[in-house]
This record gives C-alpha cells, structure tokens and sequence, in this order.
C-alpha cells in the first residue's frame, strides 16, 4: 500500500499536527532507527505542513519538530516596531528564512537526503498560478530543458521552496525564485491562498494523473492518505461591527474565510472519493457523507485527524475547559505564546482519536 502524509497549513498552529504526528509514530511503529519517512511514500504540506512535511521527509522525528516549533515560533513571529503596517509585511521574513536555512542548508529537490518523496503547494503571483512542486524525476519540468527556457525544478533549493510556501499575504513578504535564466524571478507567496491549504487533494491528484509521473494505483487496499489538520473553527462577524470595518479589514476576513471554504470542500470530496473510519461533518445539510462514494467504489483509505477550535468543542471531546479569551488566542495562526496550548490540544485529541485499527490494511 501506497501511503501519503498531507499536512495543512496553519501559522504556529503546526503545535497540533505535531502532536498527531507523534502519535501516529507511535502507532506506525516509527523510531529513531526507523524514521516516520520510512512508513510513508509521499510527505506534503502547505505552508506551515510544508515545514513539517519537509522536516518528516529528511528523516527528523516528530520530536524534533516539536523543539523546532518552540524555538522557531518566538523567533519568527515577532513583531518589529520599525516595520509599517500596510506598506511593510507584519513578521521580517529573513528571520524565517535564517531558520529554514539553519535545517535545509543548501539542499537541493533533488536531495539524496530526502528519505521519501516530498510536495509542497505554493502560489507564483506573477504568473497567477498555483505550483504543486515534488521530488519526482517523472515530472515534466524535473530536468532542464533542451533550449534553456527554464530551471529544472531539481535545482530549487529546499528552503526556497518552503520559504515560498510559507510567505502567507500580510504577514511575510513574498519569495523571489529564480525560473529562468536572464529573466526576472517568480514571485511566490504562501499556498494556502490556493484551493490546496488542505492539500490532500492536489496530493491525490498528483499521484493519480498520469502527466504528474507517479501513476500510483487506487483502491483502498492500494492507496492510504493521513490528512492531518491545524484545528477548524468558523469566522464569524458581529452584523453591526462588520458595517464599520475598515475595507482591508473585511477584505483580510474575507480571505481567511474563502481558506476554510476550500478546505472543508477539499475534505467533502475526500470523503466522497474515499472510505474512511473517521468522518467529519462537512455541513448540517449532507452531514458526513456517509454510505455515499461519487466514484461508485472508494478510491483510497482516507484518514483525517483534526480539532475544532471552539469551546465546547474542547471541553466536549477533549475535557479542556479553557475560557473564551483562551479560545480565540488558540485560533491565531501568528501567535508563538499559544504553542505550548496548542500542543496539548493536539496531543490530547490524538491520544483519543488516532487509533491503531485505523491502520490496518484493510482487504479491496
């Protein structure tokens, strides 16, 4: 069985998947002499899940990554006051560079280091393109072409890419790429303003297109997919406040919401495509989708593992009464002060949610 870790995008939030990580290391029998990289065929990630999904794919432990995420998060989320709301990005993105840097170094895609395959999402502005990038020499622009026209992607450093993915509007400034000899570079800003902040889907569609290069075989003895969240909660606006929002304001709370429209649409045709002991509820009208497949028969197991960052929510499922005010610092994505709380919801709902009958191959 082939087997795709897909991490979602989400700031400091990462805190969380981070605890289901470690978990489901547990649960896949992954260690330090036989990394998480080794259980797994594809790791791949948006923004904050490109992190992860990079660190995963060079072997580090879920361990690791949780050191990583408490240093980096004061370090890079830190507001200067020389920078100018509006006219500047609100975090300096050479502090977030300087960590990529620190664990990627000069690695190229192309890396030997890269234990497992390795996709990330990102945006190309100029261009007006969403980039799903792999370390797949089957690609079509793996290699330089014959005439020059282009890089090969096996040249692009990892932490540009990871940088470029994670260059989230308004809060760090956009990543320059070099695409081209000759010509200006591509301008790249975070994937979760494409459909794929959950990028399962453009994970499945990446190996299952035949153009993609991959080719993988689908059914659910043949094909498994963990979707690993950062918490969901529902933007809401106070009617009366909202009418006396600045414009940027309602444009930047539109954003956020046209995200997480996308995500819960990607997690509907998963469910609808695939088969899987933990079902989410897409909405109060078509529930959990369950008994009902759009392909007739499921094409893959799909897992998805996820908190809700609401009150009741927390204290319902997880026994964690936290106030309101705690609450809504936990639905931050650029806050470092809440990792360590952020952590412990995820570690909690992965002990209950994450069990091993999940991963039993199940018989197509």
């Amino acid at each position: 069985m082939k087997t795709i870790l897909s991490l979602d995008g989400g700031g400091v939030r990462g805190a969380i998947t981070v605890a289901f990580l470690e978990r489901i290391e547990e649960v896949m029998g992954a260690g330090p002499e036989n990394p998480l990289a080794h259980k797994i065929d594809l790791a791949g990630g948006t923004s904050t899940g490109a992190i992860i999904a990079g660190a995963v794919a060079l072997g580090f432990s879920a361990a690791d990554l949780r050191q990583f995420y408490l240093d980096l998060a004061p370090r890079v989320f830190r507001r200067s006051n020389f920078r100018v709301p509006g006219l500047q990005s609100k975090f300096d993105s050479a502090a977030l560079k300087r960590e990529l840097v620190a664990v990627c170094g000069d690695r190229r895609l192309d890396t030997d280091d890269l234990l497992t395959g390795f996709a990330l999402v990102m945006k190309r502005m100029d261009t007006g393109s969403p980039w799903i990038v792999a370390n797949n020499p089957a690609s079509a622009y793996w290699n330089d072409p014959e005439d020059g026209s282009y890089h090969g992607n096996r040249h692009y450093r990892l932490a540009d890419l990871i940088r470029a993915s994670t260059a989230a509007p308004h809060y760090f400034a956009p990543e320059a790429i070099d695409i081209a000899a000759d010509e200006p570079p591509g301008l790249f800003v975070d994937g979760g303003v494409t459909p794929h902040n959950n990028p399962a889907l453009a994970l499945l569609q990446l190996v299952t297109v035949p153009a993609h290069g991959y080719g993988w075989e689908t059914g659910t003895d043949k094909l498994r997919i963990i979707s690993v969240g950062t918490g969901d909660h529902r933007e809401r606006l106070d009617a009366t406040r909202a009418r006396w929002m600045t414009s940027a304001s309602l444009a930047i709370s539109a954003l956020k919401g046209m995200i997480r429209d996308s995500q819960v649409q990607v997690l509907a045709l998963m469910q609808a495509l695939g088969e899987t002991p933990t079902p989410w509820t897409i909405n109060s009208e078509i529930g959990d989708l369950a008994g009902f497949n759009v392909a007739g028969k499921p094409l893959f197991t799909f897992l998805r593992y996820d908190v809700i960052l609401e009150q009741a929510w927390l204290a319902d499922e997880l026994d964690m009464k936290l106030s309101q005010m705690d609450v809504k610092r936990l639905q931050q994505m650029d806050n470092p002060a809440i990792v360590s709380l952020a952590y412990e919801v995820g570690r909690r709902a992965a002990e209950r949610f994450v069990q091993p009958e999940h991963f039993d191959v199940p018989r197509g």
